[in-house]
């Protein structure tokens, strides 16, 4: 990778739905390693060619990292990948690993949907890679995972539990909600910075958000977070970021803590 940007780059948050029945979170953000601003809103986009359309009509001829929370390498026919096995294991007292990935549980949902974003994205100079580091110039594609990032950067002692489950009561997930909105608002002071994010979403009590709204305001905001993954880890690099699996079976990118953070959260 190339380093030291001389102008601003894009950083795409895309929480992809496994198929294309559901929407899709997208967020966009614009900045350096040093900071970054909200550009729009974040929205939901339906169609896989919906989602290279938006991003082919925003990136121009701007450098740009998207980060995909959804798998984006999926070699084994069956069972899971090794990033999830080894990110479960880095995150299990925290409840923060991911589902399981394969061809075959892909396949019920109309196939491997990341794979053809990524074919879609190679002809705009858009490289898969298993990791960002700081400062890195070019188009980038990584794959992202929105639990343990807050765990990290909200240094909270378990996930955020605002995602529909059985169980989870719509009074748990709305005030859930209401909290992940509140930290995402606190990044506008994080290192780096990403202006304009606290401007968002400014009903923030849980009594304010409607049940029916709660998915898609779910969608937008891990869509936001994804887009800080992507400037966090510009930012960052290897110092404060890992990447779990490899580069031809499917990774996942995700803020880590420092050794001496590690020591302390463990």
């Amino acid at each position: 990778m190339n380093v030291t940007p001389s102008r601003q780059t894009l950083y795409l948050g895309l929480d992809l739905a496994w198929s294309e029945r559901n929407p899709s979170g997208f967020a966009v953000c614009a900045g350096t390693p040093a900071g970054a601003q909200v550009v729009q809103p974040p929205c939901r986009l339906q169609t896989t060619a919906e989602i290279v359309q938006t991003i082919r009509r925003l990136i121009g001829d701007a450098p740009a990292i998207l980060a995909v929370d959804a798998p984006l390498l999926v070699p084994n026919e069956t069972g899971r990948r090794s990033a999830e096995a080894e990110l479960a294991a880095a995150f299990r007292k925290y409840d923060a690993g991911p589902h399981p990935a394969n061809r075959r549980l892909l396949a019920r949902y109309g196939g491997a949907r990341g794979e053809k974003l990524l074919d879609e994205l190679a002809a705009d100079g858009f490289v898969y890679t298993p990791a960002i580091e700081a400062a890195a110039s070019g188009r980038f594609v990584i794959e992202v995972f929105p639990h343990p990032a807050t765990v990290v950067l909200f240094r909270l002692p378990r996930i955020l539990k605002y995602k529909a489950r059985p169980g989870r009561s719509p009074i748990e997930r709305r005030r859930e909600l209401a909290r992940y909105l509140n930290l995402l608002a606190s990044l506008t002071t994080g290192d780096p910075p990403l202006i304009g994010v606290d401007q968002l979403w400014p009903v923030q009590s849980p009594d304010r958000i409607e049940s029916r709204n709660l998915k898609a305001i779910e969608d937008e905001a891990d869509a936001l977070l994804c887009a800080y993954i992507a400037l966090y880890g510009h930012r960052w690099g290897a110092t404060r970021c890992r990447s779990f699996g490899s580069a031809t079976g499917g990774a996942i990118f995700t803020p880590y803590w420092r050794e001496a953070d590690h020591l302390t959260s463990a």
